[in-house]
C-alpha cells in the first residue's frame, strides 16, 4: 500500500506544483515541464506497482452486470477525454470535459473493484480531479467556451473512442483482468 499511496501523493504534487509554487515552477522554465512529466510518469508507475502488490481486502462484491456498465462508462470517459467535446456540437460549452471523463473513468473502476486498494487508488484519483476542477475554476474565472463545432466531429471522436475501448480493453486483459469477461 505504501507505493500506491506514494504514487498518489506524487500525482497530486506534480499536478498542483504549478499552482502551489508558481515562482519556483516559472524559474524552472521549459525544464519544469520535463520534470513534471517525469514525476507524473513515475507516479503512474508507483500507483500501478503499488496496486498490483497490495493485499486484496474485499469491501463489496460487484455484481456481474457491473462489468458491462463499466465498459459503457469507460467509452464515455474516453470520449470526454478526447477533443470531441470541445470541437463538436454536443458538449462544446462544457468547461472540464477531460476531468469529467477522468471522473467517469474512476467511477467506472470503483464500480467493478470492491477492494481497499481500488478504493484508495480510484477514490484518490477522483478526489484529485474534483480538486483540480475547483482550483482551475478559482484561478480562471474568465473562461469562455469554444465556438460550437459540427456534430460530425462528435461522431468521429465517439467512433475513435469505441475503437480505443477495444484496443485498451485488449491490452488491459493482457496485463490484468479482462474488462470484457463477465456475465
Amino acid at each position: 500500500m505504501t507505493l500506491l499511496i506514494l504514487g498518489l501523493a506524487l500525482w497530486y504534487a506534480a499536478h498542483f506544483f504549478k499552482r502551489a509554487l508558481p515562482d519556483v515552477r516559472a524559474g524552472l522554465g521549459d525544464r519544469g515541464k520535463g520534470l513534471v512529466a517525469l514525476a507524473i510518469v513515475a507516479s503512474v508507475v508507483l500507483m500501478v506497482i503499488g496496486f498490483k502488490r497490495a493485499d486484496y481486502v474485499d469491501i463489496w462484491y460487484p455484481p456481474v452486470w457491473a462489468v458491462h456498465l463499466n465498459n459503457l462508462m469507460v467509452l464515455f470517459a474516453f470520449y470526454f477525454t478526447s477533443p470531441g467535446p470541445s470541437k463538436g456540437a454536443l458538449f462544446y460549452k462544457m468547461r472540464h470535459p477531460m476531468l469529467t471523463g477522468f471522473l467517469i473513468w474512476t467511477a467506472a473502476h470503483l464500480l467493478v473493484n470492491g477492494d481497499v486498494a481500488a478504493i484508495i487508488l480510484f477514490g484518490g484519483l477522483a478526489v484529485w480531479a474534483v480538486l483540480e476542477i475547483i482550483v482551475i475554476n478559482a484561478s480562471d474565472k474568465e473562461w469562455q467556451p469554444n465556438p460550437k463545432g459540427r456534430i460530425a466531429k462528435d461522431g468521429m471522436f465517439f467512433a475513435i473512442s469505441i475503437l480505443l475501448v477495444l484496443v485498451v480493453g485488449f491490452i488491459h486483459g493482457l496485463v490484468g483482468p479482462s474488462p470484457f469477461a463477465g456475465g
